[in-house]
């Protein structure tokens, strides 16, 4: 797994059905289109949406709808299928969705609203009571020509091809816009449609930048025969999180020099981004920082009091919410350096007190913590409890045991675990929480845990739901097949 990662350094990561309908109606001329209409078609549910419950299906079901109406305009076989699309969202309109906190969805939804709308087809939808000013202050803003904040970039589609001919938008020397796909062709059908206009078209740069969105889009696209992801490349983001999960739970592993050098020069003065094309943010800073740190090179963490409120730490400046995972990372990071340099405990220590009192804070009544990069209550909780339980000292140790109860009174009858269904990753996330979160396990603990060895015994290492938040849920493949491999791995050990 470790040397596949060397392999992959993009990244391994699912198929999205939002990003996939994004690159249907602005790249039709992209090799593979074929491909991402069969997949839109193959990932349409019996009532005609697509995605997961609880409002996630929203967002794909928007997408996936708009790219039918957009491939119908040629290939009329396709109009019946989008029709049904527009009927689940009227439907699930009407209901008035709680909608997830995923990235950006302000933004998106209402863009996606007006897309569909300017097709024509029977009564316009309507926005489920979203305010639009954000959306119409990012569009001024981008043609304004100023330059925009980097995260703006990762849904620069929301903005429209008109993006591309204002704002100073680049791509990355990769090639990419903002790890994203979708921006990557709205900047490049952007830049094909202003090309004509501009005063100087052969301007070296541009044209070398063009050149280098149109390789990526046909890289990214071949990566899996058409469909793409929501975020590549994530080549820091997968590398931190599947050493950490494997060398916390003890399993040995021959971890490359060069890739332990590669995370160490990510570890940069203003934060770490998960990839490129994104900005630095405090969660891929925290847990590289904390995967060093495991693997006898600790950095200073100083680049992560970038993200500190005061409060609490934010995934990046100007964020909207608060994520209790990216603040277990952060107790991670600061607690394994201050073990690895004991003189640290001055400067860290109380920073670690505090994020500690704040995370026990935000433990639900039931046990659990909830998260918003995450769709499953169980990573959520296992980043709280690993991080208190090694870091936050006796004073948390009740909020341990609290976790333990919810998650053994959550286990299924065939000793899974999950939010929607019993699956594999979050069975492993449970199974860790009994075994790996501070204080000694009980036999209630080992017997749970065992009957979830015994259903990841059974499950195929592949295939995983998606769960992690990003523009729609997605899968980071390698990092759940990591985590897998972790749970198994210290069950068999504990069980001896």
């Amino acid at each position: 797994m470790v040397d596949e990662l060397m392999a992959r350094p993009w990244g391994q990561v699912s198929a999205s059905v939002y990003e996939t309908g994004r690159l249907v109606t602005l790249a039709p001329w992209l090799a593979g289109h074929g491909e991402r209409v069969a997949f839109l078609l193959a990932q349409q549910r019996d009532d005609g949406s697509w995605g997961a419950p609880d409002g996630y299906g929203l967002v794909p079901t928007l997408s996936a709808t708009e790219a039918l109406l957009s491939a119908g305009e040629r290939d009329p076989a396709l109009v019946p299928v989008a029709r049904s699309g527009l009927r689940a969202l009227r439907h699930l309109l009407q209901q008035k969705p709680d909608l997830p906190d995923t990235p950006a969805i302000d933004l998106i939804v209402p863009a996606l609203v007006e897309l569909i709308n300017a097709h024509g087809h029977g009564e316009p939808l309507a926005a489920p009571g979203m305010d639009t000013t954000r959306l119409d202050r990012v569009k001024r803003l981008l043609s304004s020509g100023q330059e925009p904040p980097q995260k703006v970039l990762h849904v620069l589609e929301v903005a429209g091809t008109d993006a591309a001919r204002a704002g100073d938008v680049r791509p990355a020397p990769l090639g990419t816009v903002g790890a994203s796909p979708a921006a990557t062709a709205t900047w490049l059908a952007g830049f094909a449609s202003a090309d004509a206009a501009r005063a100087d078209p052969a301007d070296t740069a541009l044209t070398d930048s063009a050149a280098a969105a149109r390789q990526h889009l046909e890289a990214v696209a071949a990566r899996s025969g058409g469909p793409v992801p929501v975020g590549l490349p994530i080549t820091v983001f997968e590398r931190g999180w599947v050493l950490s999960w494997l060398v916390r739970a003890g399993v040995p592993v021959r971890v490359p020099a060069e890739m332990i050098a590669d995370l160490r020069t990510a570890i940069r003065p203003q934060g770490t981004p998960a990839g490129a094309g994104l900005p630095a943010d405090a969660d891929t800073t925290s847990v590289a920082l904390y995967a060093l740190a495991l693997l006898g090179v600790p950095c200073d963490p100083s680049s992560l009091m970038m993200f500190d409120t005061g409060a609490h730490f934010c995934t990046w400046q100007g964020e909207d919410g608060v994520s209790v995972s990216v603040n277990a990372h952060v107790l991670d990071a600061l607690g394994q350096y201050v073990r690895a340099r004991p003189p640290a405990q001055a400067a860290y220590g109380p920073v670690m007190a505090r994020v500690a009192s704040w995370l026990a804070a935000k433990q639900r009544a039931d046990g659990s913590w909830e998260d918003r990069w995450h769709a499953s209550p169980f990573y959520a909780t296992l980043s709280c409890v690993l991080a208190l339980g090694d870091f936050g000292g006796p004073r948390h140790t009740g909020s341990v045991h609290r976790a333990r109860e919810w998650v053994l009174a959550t286990q299924r009858d065939d000793g899974s675990w999950g939010r929607w269904a019993g699956g594999p990753e979050e069975t492993a996330y449970a199974m860790q929480i009994l075994l790996l979160s501070g204080p000694d396990s009980d036999e209630r603990c080992l017997k749970a845990a065992w009957r979830g060895y015994e259903f990841l015994r059974e499950d195929p290492l592949s295939d995983y739901a998606p769960l992690w938040h990003d523009k729609d849920l997605y899968s980071p493949t390698a990092i759940v097949r990591a985590a897998i491999l972790a749970a198994l791995y210290v069950a068999k050990t504990s069980k001896g």
